[in-house]
């Protein structure tokens, strides 16, 4: 790290390439950032309106289901009511119900107590497919009981809730009896007598295994799933089948379920149509829900459901292609990036050898190479033209150490002579020193004779002979003669340094 630290302190061409990388990567960041934004929010909306039309598609499948079973009910109904008093011909309307009508698992028509005195005190005719959640065709098995269940019909909701509100209803989920770990909703009408008077039920199975097989069919995409709720959260049609009976969306255990799952729930119990985002089996989805709204038809009993529907919706499925997409963009940009960062990299490292060549020269212009040779630039951009004013600078420099070197050569050979006839004065200093003191020397033995002779003379001229007198006046003229020739030979001496 410090390694690379130093590299991008000491190098200018990759400190202008990672700013121009930077910069396009703010740039690209900024544009892919608002881009997928939109893009998102687009898909979401996409997703939206898929789901709504798949919503409302699913309500209407499952309504044309309820709607001919209602029908076929209502058929059989107003013939039946013609012959309240023939008990036997009960299992043959039931019968005609299961073969006109592929949708209906099983049909009752329970009458109250003692209605048929003949018969006891329960009277129901019940038949039902063999297999049930399955389309019924012609061929399918029907099996004929006048009981269902483990307690007497009477104390059955299809039974008392219909007598209870005097109208035709859809209650359930109901548990199928007759086979283990199977829902069933039912379509109930109260039987009238020509009084008026509620005197039995007729009651029309659909088992929601089969329901959700239908309304399941339509996905608006390879993930997803609709459900349908009833009034009390419970599900009439859900992919799961063991979830239609023991369980409502509200009994999930909450370490399970993301607190949103309850919400839109509740959303979904009360009505509402909208869109909720949560995470459901450790996936993240969506939910888009709205109410069960049921076709107004003539004649039909339009009480109210209280059922929502939804599609689960998971988030791959919306946003897959969208993530897959953005990976690849992100990966393509980081590479791009790395493309350019490498081209700018080479191309300023190119554009900037003219400098690299310059901070050279001057290193060695500055260790004394005044002649460094600095070619001519082939730019004329600003580093072109800092090539040339440093050519000429260099030019300029040479040629003005050229002439210093010129100067103090002639100095240094002027310092030199000078030095030499320092040198020379001062060897004649010397040697005049040396001779003065010489000759000095050799007057003074001469000096020293003729002072001591005068001195003599002087003293005892009256007792000195004549001989005596003529000796010391000869030697004062012969030291007097040594001097004189001491003198011509320094005058000599000197009249020759001139």
């Amino acid at each position: 790290m410090n390694q690379l630290k130093k590299i991008i302190a000491n190098t200018l061409s990759v400190r202008i390439s990672l700013m121009v990388v930077l910069a396009v990567a703010l740039l690209l960041g900024i544009a892919l950032f608002v881009m997928f934004s939109f893009s998102r929010k687009a898909l979401r909306q996409e997703a939206l309106e898929k789901a709504g039309q798949t919503l409302t598609a699913t309500v209407q499948h499952t309504d044309n289901v309820l709607l001919s079973v209602e029908q076929a009910s209502g058929n059989i109904y107003w013939d039946m009511t013609q012959h309240l008093d023939e008990p036997d011909r009960m299992f043959d309307y039931c019968r005609e119900l299961l073969e006109a009508n592929p949708y209906i698992d099983g049909c009752a028509i329970a009458f109250e107590p003692y209605y048929y005195k003949s018969r006891g005190q329960y009277f129901m005719a019940y038949l039902h497919h063999e297999h049930s959640g399955q389309l019924n065709t012609e061929d399918s098995h029907l099996i004929q009981s006048e009981t269902f269940g483990n307690v007497p019909y009477t104390e059955q909701s299809w039974y008392t809730l219909p007598l209870e509100s005097g109208h035709p209803s859809w209650v359930g989920p109901l548990k199928n009896e007759d086979a283990e770990d199977e829902a069933l909703i039912s379509f109930c009408l109260p039987i009238y007598n020509k009084e008026g008077r509620a005197i039995g039920v007729l009651g029309v199975d659909v088992t929601l295994a089969l329901l959700s097989d239908i309304v399941l069919s339509a996905k608006p995409s390879p993930n997803s799933y609709a459900v349908l709720l009833g009034s009390d959260g419970s599900f009439i049609v859900h992919p799961d089948s063991t979830k239609l009976l023991h369980e409502t969306v509200f009994s999930v255990p909450a370490n399970d379920t993301d607190p949103e799952v309850e919400e839109a729930a509740r959303a979904m119990v009360a009505g509402e149509t909208g869109y909720r985002h949560f995470r459901l089996d450790g996936v993240d989805s969506y939910v888009f829900y709205k109410p069960f709204t049921r076709a107004v038809v003539p004649g039909r009993s339009m009480n109210k459901l209280g059922w929502s529907a939804g599609i689960i919706y998971p988030e791959d499925d919306i946003f897959g292609d969208y993530n897959q997409l953005l990976y690849i963009v992100l990966a393509i940009a980081g590479i791009g990036l790395l493309v350019l960062l490498v081209l700018c990299q080479l191309f300023t490292h190119h554009q900037l050898l003219p400098l690299r060549m310059l901070t050279e020269s001057a290193r060695r212009i500055s260790e004394g190479h005044y002649d460094e040779t600095i070619p001519d630039s082939r730019h004329h951009d600003e580093v072109g033209r800092l090539q040339a004013n440093f050519r000429q600078m260099q030019l300029a420099l040479s040629a003005n150490m050229g002439e210093l070197e010129r100067l103090n050569e002639t100095l240094r050979e002027r310092g030199a002579g000078l030095a030499e006839a320092y040198e020379q004065a001062r060897e004649a200093d010397h040697m005049k020193t040396a001779v003065l003191h010489n000759m000095t020397n050799q007057m003074l033995t001469p000096v020293n004779a003729i002072s001591s002779n005068v001195d003599e003379l002087c003293h005892n001229s009256r007792t000195l002979k004549p001989a005596e007198v003529q000796q010391l006046v000869t030697d004062i003229l012969h030291e007097g003669e040594n001097i004189t020739d001491v003198l011509n030979d320094l005058l000599e001496v000197n009249n020759k340094k001139k």
